[in-house]
């Protein structure tokens, strides 16, 4: 596990944010007999109001940590990478589709860029409706609006919570893999919920602890994993009852969802027998979940196939299942690159550099995956993005 010494140090009023957030997940746990389950720790110390990491003030999205951030995004990246979106989104609005509606804005850079894009398609949506909770990151938004796209900016509408009926497009970029996941962990057989408990080891708040459960109480998706060797890994109840609040909502339309991940026959492999939990502070990734509560990143990666069958009860079509770099391509993104003078070196080569990373399998190509969830749309033609290298078989 990588230590703390290792990694920056915060600024003392964000160190003194954490210890109020530590603290009242403390009390959290006291007022729980002394064991939380691990996704309601990852719940208050994302979400928790004003001093979760989502819900709080710090940076989090951003090219290094010289700026304070701790991870970058796709959007952020290029804005290829919304103006493929953009090519992809175009037809499906022609068909008379209103509005647009997108999950996990972040910094509004996918917003401003697909906007425009979309302005550039000649598709641009009656609406633009962003779902977002956090008033810091409303503020970053809006102001990411008026310098990029001012001239859209008054098509955006923010919401706290999500509407009863919605016909468009839905998008959300890393949405699904910072939504609250159950720990359990297989050993010699039987299995446990990963829970967390207060430490009294001194160099940290909280520590896990295992609780073996009634043969009851394991449920379907556990008893489905292969081997009979010990592992850890991760149930996304919360991920999949989201989906199925979207298909609820989704009068017509299509939800796309990027993120990484696999289908559970890659999810559950035996070589991945440590789970995929991860977290991300100051463009470092590390496995310890209690460092600097409020402060950093907690992620896990999506079981896709668990989506498909969330989005299936839900009424939806599963359309289309592609890695990142098949569906980029696939939708135009190294036609766009294309259209830039090579020539221009300076102009060129850094969007290059980005478009590379958004394909490339050592990097964001492979593990990112797409999924678009569709209801009462034309399907005789295929989506553009997944026209080649579909993989919904896999799900």
């Amino acid at each position: 596990m990588q230590k703390a010494a290792s990694l920056p140090l915060p600024p003392a009023d964000a160190q003194a944010a954490s210890d109020t957030l530590t603290a009242r997940i403390g009390e959290s746990i006291d007022a729980a007999g002394g064991w939380t389950g691990f996704d309601r720790y990852m719940a208050q110390a994302l979400y928790a109001p004003g001093l979760g990491y989502y819900s709080g003030g710090s940076a989090k999205f951003g090219r290094d940590a010289r700026d304070g951030s701790d991870f970058i995004t796709a959007p952020e990246l290029s804005p290829f990478f919304a103006r493929t979106l953009a090519r992809q989104f175009a037809p499906l609005l022609a068909q008379g589709l209103p509005g647009v509606m997108e999950f996990g804005a972040g910094t509004g850079r996918l917003a401003a860029d697909l906007l425009l894009g979309l302005e550039q398609e000649g598709r641009l949506p009656e609406t633009y409706a962003i779902v977002e909770l956090s008033g810091e990151l409303r503020a970053r938004q809006q102001a990411t609006l008026a310098q990029r796209a001012p001239h859209l900016a008054d098509r955006v509408t923010w919401l706290d919570t999500l509407p009863d009926t919605f016909a468009g497009v839905i998008v959300g970029n890393e949405v699904l893999d910072a939504m609250p996941v159950r720990l359990y962990a297989r050993n010699g057989g039987r299995w446990h919920e990963r829970g967390v408990v207060r430490s009294d080891d001194g160099e940290r708040a909280f520590r896990f602890e295992d609780r073996p459960l009634a043969d009851a109480d394991v449920s379907e998706a556990l008893r489905a994993i292969p081997g009979d060797h010990d592992l850890v890994t991760e149930t996304h109840a919360e991920a999949e009852g989201f989906i199925r609040a979207v298909g609820a909502m989704l009068a017509r339309g299509a939800a796309f969802f990027i993120d990484y991940g696999f289908p559970a026959g890659e999810y559950y492999h035996p070589q991945r027998a440590g789970g995929t939990l991860m977290c991300h502070y100051r463009h470092h990734a590390h496995p310890d979940p209690f460092l600097y509560p409020g402060l950093q990143d907690i992620t896990a990666h999506v079981n896709f196939s668990g989506i498909a069958h969330a989005a299936v009860d839900a009424g939806l079509t599963v359309s289309g299942f592609a890695s990142q770099a098949r569906f980029l391509m696939n939708a135009g993104i190294t036609e766009l690159l294309m259209a830039l003078d090579p020539s221009d070196a300076r102009a060129f080569l850094p969007q290059a550099n980005a478009v590379q990373k958004l394909l490339s399998e050592a990097e964001m190509g492979e593990l990112f995956k797409v999924i678009a969830l569709t209801r009462g749309l034309d399907d005789s033609e295929p989506m553009d993005g997944f026209a080649r290298g579909d993989r919904c078989h896999t799900l």
